[in-house]
């Protein structure tokens, strides 16, 4: 086998050996069932011929045992018999035949009697009921021996033609299937080379095959959509963490070299503003950790029973103080949605979604909280705020990590706090959506699988 650089087999040898490997499988199957079908068919066939002939020559012996008679009949007596008659047709039908009398004496024979060697039929000859003596009848080369050897050729030939065509068909059939099995599977193996060389953008499509074979080409390309998918989420973390880290970095860097160059002096202004800065940052690297902490839960959630209704008036207690001191209502409507869920993370959910809309609600505004159970079997949670509302422009985008739209500008936080809460909504088998108009508030509603 050729190879090609770094060591790396030929995908179009490859696949060619498992298309070959594969007619040849089918080959041998279908030859070896001709084979069995042809041995089978030869045997009884040569056995039904050859019970036809042995019945004819019984049937032929008979008969020239009974011309004998006839003859014999005539003169009561084997002296002076003429029996040249019953010699020649039998020699015509390919017999050889003796004549003997009651006590086994040669009466005549045909002229190829002592060259016949075929099979042998003595029949007795009968006169009126009594046994007059024997005809020793033996089958010749020609006639009825020279029929059933040609019988038995061309039988044979045919069943050997018929194989031979059935095992022809047979490799063409094995060649086209191989073919039609092999062509998908060199479209994955080149795909995935194409994933393996840095094309994301690789991709089977469609293929005309066998069920399975459409069924992993599918989730090949939704592996690939999923990696491509992972990989843009990545790349746009890295991209808004360094973006979000820009700013508070060339503060601190910029406030401490006034310091150091004695532009600025340290007044508890200056120091205060370089701890705001400093707070930010660890308010942001606290947020990336609650996201990664997230990223983990969302595959290896531990779920058990539990109602929602109570985890959401759990999440209210423990921000009561904050709705107070901010001058804002929070109402609850809570009513039992029994879920099936990790009442960590869950709690977790319901926190920023209140704590979102604590941000984005005016002091002398309400919230509302609410919980039910849908007819559809949903746990349906939604938190409604009498804020300023969501541009129809960003709201597409509030779930993105680091995403802070317009009304955000002069309000504290990462941006992430909706992010954490919609992958973890996701991981519980739930969703989390948004309704907004501007100066009418905003309603997020978590829906998850009731139990």
């Amino acid at each position: 086998m050729t190879e090609p650089e770094d060591g790396a087999p030929v995908t179009g040898v490859r696949s060619g050996t498992l298309g070959l490997r594969l007619a040849l499988a089918f080959l041998g199957v279908a030859l070896a069932a001709v084979a069995l079908l042809a041995g089978l068919t030869a045997i009884f066939a040569s056995t039904d011929v050859s019970h036809l002939v042995t019945q004819q020559r019984t049937d032929l012996a008979r008969a020239v045992a009974f011309a004998a008679g006839v003859a014999y009949d005539k003169n009561d007596t084997w002296s002076n018999v003429d029996l040249s008659l019953v010699l020649d047709q039998a020699t015509g039908t390919g017999l050889a035949v003796q004549i003997r009398d009651q006590a086994g004496r040669v009466i005549d024979h045909s002229r190829n009697f002592g060259a016949a060697s075929g099979p042998q039929e003595s029949p007795p000859i009968m006169v009126h009921g009594q046994r007059v003596g024997t005809a020793v009848v033996r089958i010749t080369g020609s006639g009825l021996g020279a029929a059933d050897r040609g019988l038995k050729t061309a039988l044979l030939r045919a069943i050997a033609g018929a194989a031979g065509l059935a095992a022809l068909l047979a490799l063409l059939t094995g060649l086209a299937v191989a073919r039609r099995i092999t062509r998908p599977v060199t479209r994955l193996i080149a795909a995935t080379r194409a994933m393996a060389a840095g094309d994301r953008a690789a991709r089977v499509g469609d293929i005309r095959a066998a069920g399975e074979l459409r069924e992993l080409a599918a989730a090949f390309d939704q592996m690939a959509g999923t990696l491509d998918r992972q990989e843009q989420i990545r790349r746009n973390l890295v991209a808004d963490v360094a973006h979000e880290l820009r700013t508070p970095i060339a503060i601190l860097q910029a406030g401490h070299e006034a310091l150091l160059d004695g532009v600025a002096e340290p007044t508890p202004a200056e120091l205060g503003s370089l701890r705001d800065e400093v707070l930010r940052l660890a308010r942001m690297v606290g947020d990336l950790q609650t996201l990664a902490a997230a990223d983990a839960a969302a595959l290896n959630l531990t779920r058990e029973p539990g109602d929602l209704a109570e985890l959401a008036a759990a999440a209210a207690d423990s921000l009561s103080r904050r709705f107070e001191a901010a001058g804002i209502a929070l109402d609850r409507r809570l009513a039992a949605a029994p879920v099936l869920a990790d009442p960590r993370w869950l709690h977790q959910v319901i926190t920023n979604l209140l704590t979102n809309a604590l941000k984005f609600t005016p002091a002398g505004g309400r919230v509302t909280i609410t919980t039910e159970t849908t007819a559809t079997a949903d746990a349906v949670l939604q938190v409604a705020d009498t804020g300023p509302g969501i541009p129809p422009e960003d709201l597409p985008r509030i779930f993105d990590r680091f995403f802070r739209g317009q009304q955000a500008a002069q309000i504290s936080g990462s941006g992430i706090g909706l992010a954490i809460a919609a992958e973890l909504a996701e991981a519980h088998g739930g969703r989390l959506t948004a309704a907004s108009e501007v100066g009418q508030g905003t309603q997020l509603t978590l829906s998850l699988p009731s139990a």
